[in-house]
């Protein structure tokens, strides 16, 4: 059974933390909390209704030691950025999610610049 803890308590957001297969530490809802926040200054004056991120150890399969998945949900007015990376270090799944995600909010705050403007 996943555990689904309140909501962090962020400064710019409302962030839920689902964790599935491995243990809640204050050192990963930190982390976790200090990545988000980062998107502050991407988002701008997006307002965000509702941040999900799921974190899990998955079944290695074929592979060596414990592959983990790390995945957010970026609820925003009219659409949800989704970012889902597996890797074999729960830290650097987190970091990698974070980073797309930057990639993705730049691109979505880009469209809707070219699309006031009528490009």
């Amino acid at each position: 059974m996943p555990a689904i803890k309140p909501a962090l308590n962020s400064k710019y957001m409302k962030i839920t933390l689902k964790m599935t297969n491995l243990d809640m530490t204050d050192a990963i809802r930190n982390y976790v909390q200090e990545k988000i926040d980062r998107l502050e200054k991407y988002l701008g004056e997006t307002q965000v209704i509702n941040c999900d991120v799921e974190l899990e150890r998955m079944a290695a399969g074929q592979h060596k030691g414990d592959i983990f998945r790390a995945e957010v949900n970026l609820q925003i007015p009219r659409e949800i950025l989704r970012v889902e990376k597996t890797e074999k270090d729960l830290y650097k799944a987190i970091d990698k999610v974070k980073d797309h995600l930057e990639e993705i909010i730049v691109s979505h705050r880009e469209k809707l610049r070219d699309q006031k403007r009528g490009k």
